[in-house]
């Protein structure tokens, strides 16, 4: 036996010592077996699988802990949970003293409510008081707790639209934690980095204090207070006339979802229903996620039943929102929207909203991600707000000062930061219906809103481009061909500019065409993303995934139209859009050769 195989050989004996969950041990030893065999196929195959559980432990990502379902520190599981809710009580106390208050939250994944019971007990065991959800219940409900109560935490375990073999862990921190704009956000550094150390300095997890009771169950008021704040969202609409397909993705948005839609007076909705229960094995979809392929095949099927408006889709835990609306250019006569074109028509209410409120230049902002779409910050400046763009992430971008409202373009939406300073699928679901209801009362539709931003602020069009690596090497060696290299053309155009994100220092670096509202940026900490860009406006963004074995690519090419009439713009749009979808795959073609993939 090598030195490689004795080392996990004793790491996973270790952990199979101090794992309270007997699962995880029979799972291990089984390993364990395997790898001491005479089949070298299957020898290498459990080695494999022990070097990547025992590689390195789950750490703070973009959306907190995050990992598939097993044994060992680079998995989910209750030996995890507990070191990481030990460290996070360390750090707490250190900041709020005794008494500290967290709230858990817990979707219906496997394994969910056992690792928000485990997380609650060590609250419990170290002097906090924990406050645990009563069901499963959505991600936005646990972080309006957070807000609305004044906790000094809350954790939520979900792994969001993840494949059904992972899990997750993610952690807000409250007001006595972090002040200013960023309480009862996501965590950040440096925190992440706090809590972290103190999970490496913590017991072996049999021996982490766990209580066994003595936790608060979170009052039925509570939710009920969510969905009236939800419902206030629309209360200047004054049309309810549309019909909704809506699912919930074998997730938990249905109930508190179908009654936020209820109580604000809609009540034409058709859930679908074979995605309405909770499903840990998402059984009708291979990746419970709205933007994959497929996802919306039942949601289109009974919409074209139904004669619907509009399809609404959550994902699992609710804090993301897809829409798709009928179009006979379309195939099977449904056209989904995209992440940025969604975030453009939200983003355009959220502006008139505040001018109606009597929101003056600069006393609120637009925010998104720095990969998501450009057209948000022209909307916000002829609203008289400021266009803020962010890091990559609701936790980066829930920290925009002044923020009216925020996007990313995976279909992320904060609609409204006073009731969950993270993204939000409930509260963009009844927002969507409002909108949509509006519109149909006039003989019009979302599609007909995307022609008039187009027509005013010049045609934006985006798209992703993403290579899923099984060596991670990959993606370092793109970036590094890239950095060194450069991006020779960009759309047939040599680019006017480049910036490497992952230094600060860019003072001069962009042009005036896309220079809104990156000072917001440029107060936030490095990242590892390269930025090319265009006189005009046309760019990409090139970053690593933050959650998958990814390398990213956001492409955007706008067409101002400059000389055109509104009305010729208008005509104009068909053709644009066609020569914008071209420019696309020449990008897409530059970038698969500069990355060399």
């Amino acid at each position: 036996m090598s030195k490689v195989e004795a080392s996990l050989k004793e790491a996973a004996l270790t952990w199979m010592a101090h794992d309270p969950d007997p699962e995880t041990v029979e799972e291990l030893s089984n390993l364990l077996s395997q790898a001491e065999g005479v089949d070298s196929g299957a020898t290498e195959i459990a080695l494999e699988d022990l070097r990547s559980r025992f590689a390195a432990p789950l750490s703070f990502g973009t959306a907190g802990l995050r990992g598939a379902i097993g044994a060992g520190p680079g998995r989910m599981n209750v030996a995890v949970v507990r070191r990481a809710t030990f460290g996070l009580c360390q750090v707490l106390r250190e900041v709020a003293g005794a008494g500290f208050k967290v709230g858990i939250g817990f979707d219906a994944r496997y394994g969910s409510a056992d690792f928000a019971r485990a997380a609650a007990g060590v609250v419990v065991a170290a002097g906090g008081k924990a406050l645990l959800m009563p069901r499963p219940l959505p991600t936005p409900v646990l972080a309006f707790a957070t807000k609305f109560l004044g906790l000094d935490a809350g954790i939520m375990v979900t792994a969001s639209h993840n494949p059904a073999a992972d899990n997750g862990y993610k952690v807000y921190l409250g007001g006595r934690i972090v002040s200013g704009v960023g309480s009862a956000a996501q965590l950040v550094s440096p925190w992440d980095g706090r809590i972290f150390e103190q999970i490496v300095a913590a017991p072996q997890a049999d021996e982490v204090p766990c209580a066994l009771e003595g936790w608060e169950v979170i009052p039925e008021s509570l939710i009920e207070e969510y969905i009236s704040r939800a419902v206030s969202l629309v209360s200047d609409f004054r049309k309810r006339d549309v019909r909704v397909v809506l699912t919930s993705m074998h997730g938990v948005g249905a109930e508190v979802c179908e009654k936020v839609l209820g109580a604000a007076d809609f009540h034409d909705v058709h859930p679908v229903a074979a995605q309405r229960l909770p499903d840990p094995d998402f059984p009708t979809v291979p990746f419970p996620n709205p933007e994959e392929a497929g996802a919306l095949d039942l949601a289109f099927a009974l919409a074209r039943e139904v004669s619907a408006d509009v399809v609404i889709a959550n994902d699992p835990d609710a804090d993301r929102c897809a829409v798709a609306v009928p179009d006979v250019a379309a195939n099977g006569g449904w056209r989904q929207l995209s992440g940025d074109e969604l975030g453009a028509i939200l983003g355009l209410y959220a502006a008139r909203g505040a001018q109606k409120g009597g929101a003056n230049a600069g006393s609120g902002s637009l925010a998104r991600s720095l990969v998501s779409g450009s057209l948000l910050d022209k909307i916000a400046i002829s609203h008289g707000l400021t266009p803020q763009v962010s890091l990559t992430g609701f936790k980066w971008i829930s920290r925009s000062e002044n923020m009216v409202f925020g996007y990313e373009e995976a279909i992320g939406y904060c609609c409204a930061p006073d009731i969950a300073l993270d993204k939000d699928g409930i509260t963009a679901t009844v927002l969507i219906a409002a909108i949509a209801a509006e519109l149909k009362a006039e003989g019009r539709t979302l599609l007909d809103v995307l022609d008039d931003l187009a027509c005013e602020h010049g045609l934006h069009v985006t798209a992703p481009l993403t290579f899923r690596v099984e060596n991670l090497d990959m993606i370092a060696s793109g970036m590094k061909a890239l950095r060194t290299g450069g991006l020779p053309s960009l759309a047939g155009a040599k680019p006017s500019f480049s910036l490497d994100l992952s230094n600060t220092d860019y003072e001069d670096g962009f042009p005036s065409s896309v220079a809104a509202g990156w000072e917001h940026l440029r107060k936030l900490p490095p990242t590892d993303a390269l930025f090319y860009g265009v006189e005009g406006g046309s760019r990409v963004v090139v970053r690593p995934s933050g959650t998958e074995p990814k390398l990213k690519c956001y492409l955007e090419v706008v067409d101002d139209m400059a000389g055109l009439s509104p009305d010729a713009r208008r005509a104009a749009l068909g053709n644009a859009r066609k020569a914008a979808a071209e420019k696309l795959d020449i990008m897409k073609a530059e970038l698969k050769a500069a990355l060399g993939f």
